[in-house]
């Protein structure tokens, strides 16, 4: 017969099974979504990521930097250097000292920073209620499912559930961990003009930028995936040429 320790134990195990059962329920599968930049051959939609850029720039940067991407940068995106030249121009950076010492303002240039929209960490936290607006620029990479969980965030909110404890001034999204977040949904259909006539569906927008964040985050990745293939295809090569050199040097050989 089990004694009283081993009962504890199994009740024990069964109570975290039931838990762990419980959790799993709740947690969401991700929408997928079949990204043009998955994939051994996967290439960015240039189209795409220059309405995702517009998105960021009208909708997101009024809270969220990209500290790790430079204005010149968008050249990756398909924009050319006087588009971006006139982009840094709107912007406003504070530099030097000067040759008397000085710290001075001035108009950021394509090889700047993006310039981040608040000037310290109190500063942004102040303007959103306490809750700190992250950097965006690594975001999709350093989030498990990626571009799939930054599209399901954003299509993720909802009315908060009947029988929900819900926090003051939080927001109730389906695939946030704890199901609350601070930020409202910050898309809606037509919240952007679209330059090149493509419907600006709250779906579109999430879209479009988001894999203007998964460039951001892998802005490389063309190259990398070109030089991959190219190594991939030499090595091949290699290999069938060893092949015959093996086969005629040894062909004489019973």
């Amino acid at each position: 017969m089990l004694n009283k320790l081993s009962i504890k134990i199994v009740l024990l195990f069964l109570f975290l099974g039931v838990n762990n059962s419980h959790s799993a329920s709740e947690k969401m599968e991700l929408i997928e979504q079949n990204w043009p930049f998955n994939g051994v051959f996967g290439r960015f939609d240039k189209s795409s990521l220059q309405r995702g850029y517009l998105v960021y720039k009208e909708v997101c940067a009024s809270c969220h930097g990209l500290k790790h991407v430079s204005y010149r940068d968008l050249t990756g995106i398909g924009l050319t250097k006087d588009e971006i030249k006139s982009i840094a121009g709107e912007y406003i950076l504070m530099d030097g000292p000067n040759d008397e010492g000085e710290m001075f303002e001035r108009e950021a240039k394509p090889s700047d920073k993006f310039v981040n929209p608040y000037e310290n960490d109190n500063q942004a936290r102040l303007a959103n209620n306490g809750a700190y607006p992250p950097d965006l620029s690594l975001m999709v990479k350093a989030r498990a499912g990626g571009a799939d969980y930054l599209f399901s965030l954003l299509n993720g909110y909802k009315d908060f559930p009947e029988d929900f404890e819900a926090s003051d001034g939080m927001y109730y999204n389906e695939y946030y961990p704890g199901k609350q977040i601070a930020m409202p949904s910050p898309i809606m259909d037509d919240i952007v003009e679209y330059n090149d006539g493509t419907d600006a569906t709250h779906v579109q927008i999430a879209r479009d930028v988001t894999s203007f964040l998964a460039w951001t985050a892998e802005p490389e990745l063309e190259e990398r995936k070109s030089l991959g293939v190219k190594t991939l295809f030499f090595l091949i090569l290699l290999t069938i040429m060893l092949l015959g050199v093996k086969r005629k040097v040894w062909k004489d050989v019973n």
